[in-house]
């Protein structure tokens, strides 16, 4: 009668590679040499298996010691104060999903939050506390939209974890210069030897930084290389010269009108006409004034338009885009352009020194008024021009809300963000009162954070007219979720008496005063919490 095999019998010789493809195969169909088939087979396998592995783990030589690594640099900024620290751990970790169908419930939404207190844990100065890092850094990876501040927040130590995780590379490429540091402006050997062997990132983050400090040398720097860069290159360097942009950069960009690249061409007469008193603007007010202007023949002055008959060469050199997009005219086309690159300020001496206000208000012949008017906005938005926005947006009070030239929401926006803090509040608070929330959505985008009063009160007000009417109450849940990061937390005690549930009207929506109950008691506990945030970043 055969006896089980023990470990000592067991054949050890065999190579684990053959002991492993006999577990995958099964010893019924096959044994390794020295093994007897039958019912004992297995637990000799698995004794075989546990010998190797004992003598492969004895056998095995230690390996060399990595190198140790560099630590991270230390972070002179002030620490966060405690509680400050604990509730920077609550908004990373508490993500409270939307109730079933759509409703928010009523407990604040703690990640939209997050944006606000980076902002004013940036704004004081604090250091991230580095146990906080690795959620601060997984939460900017997820939402694009917190990487600048939540990496100014973080400060050099998250570089230093993002090169040691692959999830994190995002923050070195976020990062000027993939987060080493750039030379100083003393270091001329230095910043010769980045801009020439650096890489593209790198010598973006190098003539923006010069750019800040110095317009000069930045323009200078980028002139040594110009000719041999690539055109996409070409592209993003000239666009760096926004910051600062003067009446020096002004030969360098005429150069770059004749540049191969269409991209480079337009972009440089783009700079080139936000400059008044450059050579370019100058050729494109006498071709504007050539196409518009004030006919007296009638009793009414009123402004005549005629556009220009053909797109010659000076016109595209000068940054004018020869064919039309699909659906429009030529020749309205090229008029467009011409009167949006022209400076504003040549019509009021060319309109006998009308006002913006009263040239907008001139009726103009032949159709050619929303054309007009349309590129009136453009050049008010390029040029930064208040006055013309002002005209052109006209009074919020009036019918569609809408000033000569404001065809679309989207265009008040971009006048309105021409305008100051203030004035830019009040402007859409007036809206608000006669439109309603309705139409005001982009419009409160651009507005300042927190709402100034008056603007936070017409909201308020509209919601509760909406409220008492028994509206549609999800309709108005992007306003709601907007005042919950924009209001002034100063509001919440005026807010508390519209939390109960109020009674419905016979024709309002089924549950819409529970709806909007705890919509405004989000509200409420949202502004407390912001009030709150405040307070603890604060606190020495």
């Amino acid at each position: 009668m055969n006896r089980p095999l023990t470990p000592t019998d067991a054949p050890t010789g065999s190579s684990w590679e053959e002991l492993v493809t006999v577990a995958l195969l099964g010893t019924e169909r096959r044994t390794p040499p020295g093994m007897a088939p039958g019912r004992e087979a297995p637990g000799a396998l698995l004794d075989a298996a546990a010998v190797q592995t004992v003598r492969r783990r004895a056998g095995l030589r230690p390996g060399r010691a990595a190198t140790r690594l560099a630590p991270a640099v230390e972070d002179p900024r002030p620490t966060l104060p405690p509680a400050a620290a604990r509730r920077l751990s609550m908004l990373l970790t508490d993500r409270p999903g939307a109730g079933s169908g759509g409703r928010r419930g009523a407990t604040p939404d703690l990640m939209e939050l997050l944006p606000q207190w980076l902002t004013m844990a940036n704004r004081r100065g604090f250091a991230a506390p580095p146990e906080a890092l690795p959620a601060l850094l997984d939460a900017a990876r997820g939402r694009t939209d917190l990487r600048p501040a939540a990496l100014a927040f973080a400060g050099p130590r998250a570089l230093w974890l993002a090169r040691l995780n692959a999830d994190w590379r995002f923050a070195l490429r976020s990062t000027p210069g993939g987060g080493a540091a750039l030379p100083g402006a003393g270091e001329r050997e230095r910043i010769g030897q980045l801009w020439q062997e650096g890489l593209f990132a790198e010598r973006v983050a190098l003539l923006a930084a010069i750019r800040a400090r110095d317009a000069a040398a930045a323009r200078e720097l980028l002139a040594t290389t110009w000719a041999t860069e690539r055109a996409e290159d070409r592209l993003m360097f000239l666009d760096s010269l926004r910051t600062g942009l003067c009446a020096a950069d002004e030969p360098f960009l005429e150069q770059a009108l004749a540049d191969r690249s269409r991209n480079v061409r337009a972009t440089a007469a783009e700079l080139l006409s936000a400059l008044p008193g450059s050579a370019l603007a100058g050729r494109m007010a006498d071709r504007a004034g050539s196409c518009v202007a004030v006919d007296h023949t009638s009793g009414t002055p009123t402004i005549a338009v005629e556009a220009p008959p053909e797109c010659d060469a000076g016109m595209e050199r000068d940054g004018v885009v020869a064919k039309a997009p699909a659906g429009r005219g030529e020749r309205s086309w090229w008029l467009g352009q011409l009167v949006e690159a022209a400076p504003l300020g040549t019509w009021s001496r060319r309109f006998g020194g009308r006002t913006p206000e009263e040239i907008v208000a001139l009726p103009v012949a032949d159709d050619w008024q929303d054309e007009l008017h349309a590129a009136w906005c453009r050049a008010a938005v390029r040029q930064r021009d208040p006055s013309w926005s002002r005209a052109l947006l006209g009074a919020p009070t009036a019918p569609e809300a809408g000033g000569p030239g404001a065809v679309s929401l989207a265009e008040r926006a971009k006048l309105l963000g021409t305008l100051g803090g203030e004035e830019r509040a009040e402007w859409v608070a007036g809206f608000i009162a006669v439109h309603g929330l309705s139409e005001a959505f982009q419009l409160l985008g651009v507005c300042a954070v927190p709402w100034a009063p008056p603007l936070g009160r017409a909201v308020v007000d509209a919601l509760n007219i909406a409220r008492d009417a028994g509206s549609y109450p999800w309709s108005f849940s992007g306003v709601m979720g907007l005042a919950e990061r924009c209001l002034d937390p100063s509001e919440a005690v005026r807010l508390e008496a519209l939390t109960a549930v109020p009674d419905e009207p016979e024709n309002a929506s089924p549950g819409a005063g529970g709806y909007w109950a705890e919509s405004f008691q989000r509200l409420v506990s949202t502004l407390r919490l912001r009030a709150a945030m405040q307070s603890e970043l604060s606190d020495p």
